[in-house]
């Protein structure tokens, strides 16, 4: 008769990775309490001359879902509500796509100015261009 030697270790290791996919299923609620929220959505920024420049990956949100905040010239908070596609009373088979509220707040490399800030939603990416304020642009010095 075959044993196979490694048939303990791989049913242990299964089992370790439905306990972790529940922990992990846990901390993804969807709620400002939940442990994930603090990176989603996945963002990135740069700068140039003028300019910061953000994108967030927000697939399936809608515009009366999001709303968009800079605080204090150089805080930037970032709301949203995915609602979920499914029936309140559907039995679900698998859920990988979130649905609920989440808040992301960002401190930003250099003040902004507030009044000069653009926002769209383009297949479902938030793209923002905030103006940096005249404080955060370079001026050149005239050497004596």
């Amino acid at each position: 008769m075959y044993r196979d030697p490694f048939g303990n270790m791989w049913h242990q290791l299964q089992q370790m990775q439905r306990e972790m996919n529940r922990v992990f299923d846990r901390w993804h609620t969807g709620t400002p309490e939940a442990g994930a929220v603090s990176s989603y959505p996945a963002i990135n920024v740069w700068e140039d001359i003028e300019s910061l420049h953000l994108e967030a990956e927000l697939p399936g949100f809608d515009l009366k879902d999001l709303e968009v905040y800079v605080t204090g010239g150089n805080q930037l908070t970032i709301k949203g509500r995915r609602q979920p596609n499914a029936p309140d009373k559907a039995q679900w088979h698998r859920q990988e796509r979130g649905h609920g509220s989440f808040v992301r707040v960002l401190n930003l490399p250099f003040a902004v100015n507030q009044d000069k800030v653009e926002a769209r939603l383009e297949n479902g990416i938030l793209c923002l261009e905030l103006a940096k304020a005249e404080s955060a642009k370079p001026r050149k010095i005239q050497v004596k």
